[in-house]
């Protein structure tokens, strides 16, 4: 029993949070392609993601029997979202907290494929065929694994140089308005002869 479940049930909730925190991730990857913020799928995919790398530590074999390496990918995972939700949430995104939010959050996200693309390959019949061995080791599965970490690593560079979330419009104000214009430097300032 795991938190009042049984071992099937409390993995079967694991994949569905770790199903959620992918979908949602990849939906905030792409929402970072175009700038946009998305706060609410944001969230949901942070909180998702923390979940799933901490829920991983209960299912056995516990950490403190052997640590596996999977264990390892969720210490890392932890802290890398640790560093996302201080620069999203803590920094606001302010200066350079931008791209250490996008660079965290987003292999953060590769790391759960990662294991995603491991699970799949240990799970579904066709694809252990085609890798055997536990862990899998074939080229099939290296293969996958190559293309699933070029593809992340060129979206993270193009996001690293796109990502600019624009925060709340400024109000837009009418010519002529005083409070327009609050101050002005000696060097704007002309006289009349």
């Amino acid at each position: 029993m795991i938190l009042g479940m049984t071992l099937a049930t409390f993995t079967m909730l694991h994949v569905i949070v770790s199903l959620t925190a992918i979908v949602t991730g990849l939906v905030v990857m792409f929402g970072m392609l175009g700038s946009r913020r998305m706060p609410g799928l944001t969230a949901t995919f942070l909180m998702f993601t923390i979940l799933t790398s901490a829920s991983g530590f209960l299912i056995p074999p516990l950490l403190f029997e052997k640590p596996l390496p999977s264990h390892m990918i969720g210490i890392l995972s932890l802290v890398l979202l640790a560093i996302a939700c201080f620069a999203r949430y803590g920094m606001k995104l302010a200066g350079v907290w931008r791209w250490i939010y996008a660079l965290t959050a987003l292999v953060s996200l590769y790391l759960n494929i990662f294991v995603l693309v491991i699970q799949s390959f240990l799970k579904v019949p066709a694809l252990h065929a085609l890798a055997p061995s536990v862990p899998p080791a074939e080229p099939p599965f290296a293969v996958v694994q190559g293309v699933v970490l070029v593809l992340f690593v060129a979206v993270i560079i193009v996001v690293l140089r796109r990502y600019r979330p624009i925060s709340a419009p400024e109000p837009v104000r009418k010519l002529g308005d005083p409070t327009a214009c609050k101050s002005i430097s000696f060097a704007d300032q002309s006289t009349e002869l």
